[in-house]
C-alpha cells in the first residue's frame, strides 16, 4: 500500500500558527476576520482560503498580496511548531509494515525541508509534495495527485491519512480513501461526516489502531 500523509495538522502542529499568521496578513491589509472562522478553513491552500473567507472581489483585488504577506508571517513562527507525538513513529511504523511513504503536502518548500527534519524523516520518506507540483491546492484534488503519482501506484493502492475535512474531499476527488486524526482541531463527528473510513483522537490512538485500517 502507498501511505499518504498530510502535514500540517497532521504531523506537525501548525494549525493555530498558520490561523495567526492569515489573521495578521488580513488586518494588514484592513480586513479583520476571527481566528475561528479561519481555523475553520485550514486545509485549504491560500489560493481558496482567501476568496472563501473574504469573497472573489477580494481575492481578485488582493488575493495575491495576502497570500504573499501570510508566508513570512508564518515562517516568523515555524520555530515554536513542534512534531505532533507519534509522527516519527507512525512513518517508521508504517515503513516497517512494507508501505511506501509519501508525505503529500502544498506548503513551500522551505517548510518542507524544515518538516523532514523536524521529523527526522528524510531517511524513512520515499517521496514528498510541496506547492511547486500543483496547480490548485485542497480541496481540489491536485495534492493527492501529485502525491500518487510520485509513488508510481494506483489510486486504488493509496491510503490518504490527513486532519482537515478538505484532505477527505481532495483524496475522494482523486480516488483514494483517507484516515483522518483529530490533531487540526476538528471534531469527530465532522470528521465522520466525511467519507473518511476512520476517525482516531491522536497520531498515537492512530498507530495502535494500525492493524484494525487498510495500512495494518
Amino acid at each position: 500500500m502507498i501511505a499518504l500523509l498530510d502535514v500540517d495538522g497532521t504531523l506537525v502542529d501548525t494549525n493555530y500558527q498558520h490561523a495567526v499568521a492569515w489573521y495578521r496578513a488580513f488586518r494588514q491589509s484592513g480586513h479583520t476576520v476571527p481566528v475561528w472562522r479561519i481555523h475553520r478553513h485550514l486545509g485549504m491552500g491560500g489560493d481558496k482560503l482567501v476568496a472563501a473567507l473574504l469573497g472573489e472581489e477580494v481575492e481578485a483585488e488582493q488575493g495575491e498580496d495576502l497570500r504573499a504577506a501570510e508566508g513570512p508571517l508564518y515562517l516568523a513562527m515555524i520555530q515554536e511548531v513542534s512534531p505532533l507525538a507519534g509522527a516519527h513513529d507512525l512513518i517508521a511504523d508504517l515503513k516497517e509494515r512494507g508501505h511506501t511513504v509519501v508525505l503529500a503536502s502544498s506548503g513551500k518548500e522551505q517548510e518542507i525541508e524544515h518538516y523532514l527534519d523536524l521529523l527526522d524523516a528524510r531517511e524513512l520518506c520515499d517521496e514528498w509534495t510541496s506547492s511547486a507540483d500543483v496547480e490548485e491546492t485542497k480541496p481540489a484534488p491536485d495534492l493527492v495527485e501529485a502525491a500518487v503519482e510520485k509513488s508510481g501506484a494506483d489510486p486504488s493502492e493509496a491510503i490518504m491519512i490527513g486532519d482537515t475535512p478538505w484532505d477527505v474531499e481532495a483524496a475522494q476527488k482523486a480516488g483514494v480513501r483517507t484516515i483522518t486524526v483529530m490533531t487540526g482541531g476538528f471534531s469527530e463527528a465532522e470528521l465522520r461526516e466525511t467519507d473518511a473510513i476512520a476517525v482516531f483522537d491522536s497520531i498515537e490512538a492512530l498507530r495502535t489502531g494500525l492493524d484494525h485500517t487498510p495500512l495494518g
